[in-house]
């Protein structure tokens, strides 16, 4: 049964208490990347064998086995994942940051050129769940950026197969190579190459609880996106709400893994004790129901607030992934909203929408980090440089002015390196 609490009557501690998110696997995820670094393929087979009970004789898909899983998907799915593609397209092609120059002074250049990374590998999870919708949100963004190759590890079945809509999915986004890893072996394939698996320059994508330990030993050698942790979702609703509608959009995320997070904030106890009981209505009907119980039983809440200041304050401070405004008139709260990874407006429009089909990113920050970081996007798979260009006259106007800073700090050589140029025009 989810907990209902009222906010001002039980401790702040409890009201913004996380869940347990992962379990202390630090020290299994270095032997594993340290055995895949000297053993490359090697360790690979063997993990496979070994989690994903598989004996592969090839660890890359070829193009035959994506062309065959291509026809054994129903047209009706392509037909979707083309039209979430093109959403996902449009979407992203707004973020496209463009190289910039200035040179209003004379003899003066500054600028930046944006590069796209040249190879990124996507972590796309396999286990009780394949997730399509994952590969096309990661890898359309690394395309649109102009990355030069773009690679896919994902866990095979038992059979060595990866599932077809997985391959589907990887062909209308335009993967270039596929690899049937899973785990933390596979971000240490990426991370240091192997006889088959490129190195990469980033990796992104989430994972389990190895996968995201094993991105956090790697960062450095290699860039990441986030540390993501078990999906949240946060459902603003005032008394108007259709409980069953707020029931549904809470079990949404309940279904993903038992450490998932589902918080209603809502400034009616009415409201409240109607969606606990929908909730336990509802999930009686769920073929994910052990999943989704578990992470409502532990990780669920429902927080009664005095209003709608309250309720967006309570918001405010959790930071979710997913944010849903189940309000009249939402953009009137919009500016209001300071911490949330994706805002998903109104009554009708159930956070589904992203992780599927509307367009924006559904690779969000997770754990309070939506505080200060942001959606995967086209920026994630691009790097900024930056350039100066002065001619001599142009130095000589400001050389001394360089120096006496340089002296500042105590750094003579610097200082000496912008006047040495003019020490023979002064003699």
């Amino acid at each position: 049964m989810i907990k209902i609490m009222k906010y001002g009557e039980v401790s702040a501690e409890e009201i913004f208490a996380r869940g347990k998110t992962s379990f202390d696997v630090a020290d299994i995820v270095a032997d594993i990347i340290e055995n895949v670094k000297q053993n490359g393929d090697k360790a690979l087979f063997e993990y496979c064998e070994k989690f994903d009970k598989a004996k592969l004789s090839s660890l890359e898909v070829s193009a035959e086995e994506i062309d065959e899983a291509f026809k054994t998907v129903e047209p009706r799915f392509i037909e979707i994942l083309e039209k979430a593609a093109e959403n996902i397209r449009e979407f992203h092609k707004k973020q496209v940051r463009n190289s910039f120059i200035i040179n209003e002074q004379d003899g003066i250049v500054t600028g930046q050129k944006v590069t796209p990374i040249e190879k990124v590998g996507l972590y796309v999870p396999g286990g009780t769940a394949a997730y399509p919708s994952t590969v096309l949100m990661d890898s359309i963004p690394a395309k649109i950026a102009g990355c030069n190759e773009i690679c896919i590890t994902t866990p095979p079945s038992s059979d060595g197969k990866v599932n077809p809509v997985i391959l589907a999915a990887a062909k209308i986004a335009g993967v270039d190579r596929i690899f049937k890893i899973g785990g933390a072996q596979a971000v240490a394939a990426l991370s240091y190459g192997t006889e088959t698996v490129p190195k990469v320059d980033k990796i992104v994508g989430p994972g389990n609880a190895f996968v995201a330990e094993a991105k956090r030993q790697v960062f450095g050698r290699v860039s990441i996106d986030m540390i993501a942790g078990p999906s949240e979702i946060l459902v603003i609703a005032d008394s108007k709400s259709d409980p069953r509608f707020v029931a549904a959009d809470l079990l949404s995320q309940a279904e993903h893994d038992k450490m998932a997070s589902a918080v209603l904030v809502t400034d009616s106890m009415e409201l409240a004790n109607k969606v606990s009981k929908e909730i336990e209505k509802q999930l009686k009907e769920l073929p994910r129901e052990e999943i989704a119980r578990t992470s409502i039983d532990n990780n669920g809440k429902i927080i009664v607030a005095d209003d709608i200041a309250d309720v967006i304050a309570v918001s405010n401070e959790i930071a979710p992934e997913h944010l849903e405004l189940c309000v009249d008139n939402p953009f009137d709260y919009l500016d209001k909203i300071k911490n949330a990874g994706s805002i998903f407006m109104g009554r009708y429009c159930p956070e589904a929408l992203g992780d599927y089909f509307a367009g924006p990113n559904h690779t969000l920050p997770t754990s309070g980090t939506a505080r200060f970081s942001s959606p995967l996007s086209v920026d994630d798979f691009v790097k900024k440089s930056q350039y100066t260009y002065y001619t001599k006259e142009a130095l000589s106007k400001v050389a001394e002015d360089v120096a006496f800073f340089a002296e500042k700090e105590g750094l003579s050589a610097h200082a000496k390196s912008a006047t040495v140029r003019f020490i023979d025009e002064a003699k």
